[in-house]
């Protein structure tokens, strides 16, 4: 007999569990909270229900608001590509329907129902997702990567004469948002407040809503400017794309392809980086050339998927998920970090996966991540290009040290404190140099070096004439870097 949907028809009467007890932070019918005293250590919580209750567990959202956490990796890809039975449209969740959601509960980003095509079904879908697809299908990926060298140049030029770096706050967190901010069309509203808004909004705090206003201020203010005036940007071929996509649709798809490039590659970029500078077998294959860069963000997408759950399914009819009754209008929670930890998939979680890209870090089925190779390459350039400027980077705490902060939609490093022996500022518009890690794809950025890393720094093939060097760059002055940057792209 399989178990009663988790909905609660009023207040739990069991006895409330001692301090310390793992059931103390239960609520309404002994369900488990993914919000307050457990929020930091979710990665237990995930295996303490999975014991409890299977691949599928009956959980709480903020203000005890029913749900449930799809535990398995098969469960979770049957959930997402069964459309007939499961939807991402919120309009037909049981708790929504009956008030239990207020308009201010911190996930209401996630929760409201837009006109995106993550939340629409049939033709809907169909219309809405073949016009970001087709944007998508106007960046230039040689072009893209040239792009991200840029910035990665500019970034670690911000600190790679001080011998030391903290790479979340100043670099893993910029690079992504500066990136996407040029694809989308809006270099100029580049900068901290953006970036720390886009975080703050996935986040589900109190400030969540305030945060995604802002963001979404931006970007109507860009759809307007594109519809008035095209150029060659993501955001005015989605405006231009006969699907015909209006200003709201438009707008709602820049903040979905924002907010899932940003938070995806920051947190991915981080992990990765932690992975080369913590384990030095991972540093080693990197540098003896067993392993590539982009492997090596395939294990990490395995080990710390940049998105812990994705909110959410919600159940068009009854059915049975993992041995649980499921409801119609019930929620489910897509959760990446417990499935690709599923034992049944991986018993043992030492073994490698790189290169293996079944994980589920960028979802399945018809609503499938359409820009998931943009932040791979983030990413990957990312990592690279740092590696190759600061080939003695090192981590500068020990790794019991570091600090992470999580919530229910992603678990991220807070610092990665790191040092290295100070190096001088280098153009941006050329390639990083010295080479540590030997590039191992055919999709370099022009100029980058192939094969085994030699003993000294050579030439691929030697040029007609010498390459005069760089003038140094000039101390930064009071402007900052962005606003030196935006001249550099103006040609001033």
């Amino acid at each position: 007999m399989t178990p009663e949907s988790p909905y609660p028809a009023g207040t739990s009467t069991d006895p409330v569990p001692p301090p310390g007890c793992p059931a103390h932070d239960r609520g309404p019918g002994g369900l488990q909270r993914l919000y307050g005293a457990d929020a930091d250590h979710l990665g237990e919580l995930y295996e303490r229900l999975r014991e409890e209750h299977g691949s599928v567990a009956p959980v709480l959202l903020h203000d005890d608001v029913p749900i449930w956490a799809v535990l398995g990796l098969t469960e979770n890809l049957q959930m997402v590509r069964t459309p007939a039975v499961f939807t991402r449209d919120s309009r037909v969740w049981t708790p929504l329907r009956e008030g239990m959601v207020k308009p201010d509960h911190p996930l209401m980003p996630h929760i409201a129902w837009q006109p995106i095509c993550s939340h629409a079904e049939g033709d809907e879908h169909l219309r809405l997702r073949a016009a970001v697809q087709g944007a998508m299908t106007t960046i230039d990926h040689r072009s893209i990567r040239r792009l991200i060298g840029r910035y990665t140049q500019l970034l670690v030029n911000e600190f790679c004469e001080q011998g030391r770096a903290e790479l979340v706050s100043q670099y893993s967190e910029h690079l992504p948002m500066a990136v996407m901010c040029e694809l989308l069309g809006m270099p100029e509203e580049y900068n901290d407040r953006i970036t720390e808004a886009a975080r703050d909004a996935l986040k589900g705090t109190e400030t969540a809503i305030a945060s995604n206003e802002y963001v979404m201020g931006c970007l109507t203010r860009l759809t307007a400017r594109r519809r008035a005036r095209s150029e060659d940007d993501f955001t005015s071929h989605l405006v231009n794309h006969p699907a015909g996509l209006n200003d709201d649709e438009v707008a709602q798809h820049l903040r979905v392809v924002l907010y899932a490039a940003y938070e995806t590659t920051a947190n991915l970029l981080a992990n990765a980086l932690r992975m080369v500078l913590t384990e030095p077998g991972f540093r080693a294959q990197l540098n003896g050339g067993q392993m590539t860069v982009p492997e090596a963000i395939e294990q990490s997408l395995w080990d710390e998927p940049p998105f812990s759950t994705v909110f959410a399914y919600f159940a068009k009819q009854d059915t049975e998920l993992g041995g649980q009754r499921i409801r119609k209008g019930d929620g489910l929670l897509y959760a990446p970090a417990p499935g690709n930890v599923d034992p049944r998939v991986r018993p043992d979680l030492n073994a490698n996966m790189q290169g293996n890209r079944s994980h589920l870090a960028f979802g399945g089925g018809p609503h499938e991540c359409p820009g998931q190779d943009i932040g791979r390459a983030i990413a990957d350039v990312g990592v690279d290009q740092l590696l190759t400027r600061l080939s003695d980077i090192q981590l500068d705490c020990d790794e019991d040290e570091l600090r992470w902060r999580a919530s229910i939609a992603s678990r991220h490093l807070v610092e990665l404190p790191v040092r290295f022996d100070p190096k001088p500022k280098q153009d941006v518009t050329l390639m990083p140099s010295p080479a540590l890690v030997p590039p191992q794809r055919t999709d370099r950025l022009p100029g980058t070096m192939t094969g085994p890393a030699p003993a000294a720094p050579q030439p691929v093939a030697p040029r007609p004439e010498p390459v005069a060097p760089a003038a140094p760059e000039p101390a930064p002055g009071p402007q900052g870097i962005w606003p030196r940057l935006r001249r550099w792209w103006l040609g001033r």
